[in-house]
C-alpha cells in the first residue's frame, strides 16, 4: 500500500497529465502543487511509484505518465465525483425534458453526454427484457394482414406486420386485443411467454389460427429475440487525442465502436441504476478498447436498470468530472422515463 504522500503525488501527476497532455516532471509538481516536501523527496516518491507500476516514462520524455494501474488507484481513491453546478443541472434537466418521445430522449441524451465530457458517448435504448407492456394495438391492414404495435412503459414502440391464415373481423380483432391486454398489460415482457402460452386454448377453433399467428410474432420478435440498440455520438472527439493516448493507431478503437455487440456488452449489461462503473485500459475485454477507459451507469427506476449509458475515451480523461456527468445524466433520464 502507498502512504498518503505518495498517493498525493500520484493524484497530482494524474491531474497534471490530464490537463496538460504532457508527461509530468518533478519540477512541474513542485511549481504547481503545495506538496510540503522537497524536490528530492518528490523525485524519490516518483521513483517508488514507477517501481510499483503506477507511473511510467515514455521514451520521448523525461517526465512520467500514469499507467492503467495508476489510473485505477486514482479512481478507487476518489473521495467523491465532481459535482455539477446548479446551472449545469438545470440545463441538463431543461434539455432532456424538451424531448417529445423516447427516440428524442435517447438522441438528446447521447449528444448531451458527448458535449459535457468531450468524449464518445453511448446510450442504450431501454431493454425490452426489462420493460413492461403499457399498451398493445392491433391494426387491420389490406388483405389478411395485421399490424401489431406494442408500447412499453419506457415509451419504446415496436411494430410488426403479421400475415394471418384467414380473415378476421374488426370485432374479433378488438376482442383479441382486449384478451392480450388483459393478460400482459403492466407485466414485464420477460413474463409474456408464460402468460400468453395458454391464450389460444381459451379461444374457439375458428379464432385460434389467427390468434396463434399474432402470438407467435409477438413472442418471437419481442421476447425471444429482443432487438437491443445503442446510439453513439462524439466520435470526432477522438481526433483531439495525442499520440500518447493511442500508441500506434486509433483504428482498433474506431473498429470496436462500429460493432453493436461490443457496445451492448460495455453499456448494456447493467443491473443497477445507481452504480457508476469505470473500466480502465487492459480491464476492457475487447482488445481494440484496451487503450481506452469506459465510464458507464445504468438508468432506470429506483435500483432497477432499464438500460445503460456512458462515455468512452482515452485513459487520460477527467475521471471525477466524467463520472459526475454520467451519474447526473443517468439520474435525469431515469426520472423522465419514470414520469412518462
Amino acid at each position: 500500500m502507498l502512504d498518503d504522500r505518495k498517493l498525493e503525488v500520484l493524484r497530482a501527476i494524474v491531474e497534471d497529465y490530464v490537463s496538460t497532455n504532457e508527461p509530468v516532471g518533478s519540477k512541474s509538481l513542485v511549481d504547481r502543487h503545495r506538496l510540503g516536501v522537497s524536490p528530492a523527496t518528490i523525485r524519490n516518491d516518483m521513483a517508488a511509484l514507477e517501481d510499483e507500476g503506477y507511473i511510467a516514462q515514455p521514451h520521448t520524455s523525461a517526465g512520467r505518465v500514469p499507467t492503467d494501474k495508476g489510473y485505477r488507484l486514482f479512481v478507487d481513491r476518489l473521495s467523491s465525483v465532481k459535482p455539477l453546478s446548479t446551472a449545469e443541472r438545470r440545463a441538463i434537466e431543461t434539455f432532456l425534458r424538451g424531448a417529445v418521445d423516447l427516440d428524442d430522449v435517447v438522441h438528446r441524451t447521447v449528444r448531451l453526454l458527448s458535449q459535457l465530457t468531450h468524449q464518445v458517448a453511448v446510450v442504450q435504448y431501454p431493454s425490452l427484457s426489462r420493460s413492461s407492456v403499457r399498451h398493445i394495438e392491433f391494426v387491420r391492414m389490406p388483405d389478411t394482414r395485421v399490424l401489431v404495435v406494442l408500447i412499453t412503459d419506457t415509451g419504446r414502440v415496436e411494430q410488426r406486420l403479421v400475415d394471418l391464415p384467414g380473415a378476421l373481423s374488426e370485432d374479433a380483432l378488438a376482442d383479441l386485443r382486449a384478451r392480450f391486454i388483459a393478460t400482459v398489460g403492466g407485466r414485464h415482457l420477460s413474463e409474456a411467454a408464460s402468460l400468453l402460452g395458454d391464450l389460444p386454448d381459451t379461444l374457439s377453433p375458428e379464432e385460434r389460427p389467427n390468434a396463434v399467428a399474432i402470438l407467435s410474432t409477438v413472442l418471437e420478435t419481442l421476447v425471444d429475440h429482443p432487438e437491443e440498440r445503442v446510439v453513439l455520438a462524439g466520435t470526432a472527439n477522438l481526433a483531439r487525442t495525442s499520440a500518447l493516448d493511442f500508441p500506434g493507431t486509433i483504428r482498433p478503437v474506431l473498429e470496436a465502436l462500429e460493432e453493436q455487440v461490443v457496445l451492448l456488452r460495455l453499456f448494456g449489461e447493467v443491473t443497477d441504476a445507481q452504480t457508476i462503473r469505470v473500466s480502465i485500459g487492459g480491464e476492457n475485454v475487447h482488445e481494440g478498447l484496451q487503450t481506452t477507459s469506459v465510464v458507464s451507469a445504468g438508468y432506470g427506476v429506483a435500483h432497477t436498470a432499464l438500460g445503460g449509458l456512458g462515455v468512452l475515451g482515452p485513459t487520460r480523461m477527467d475521471y471525477p468530472g466524467t463520472m459526475g456527468a454520467v451519474r447526473a445524466v443517468a439520474r435525469y433520464v431515469g426520472q423522465i422515463l419514470a414520469e412518462g
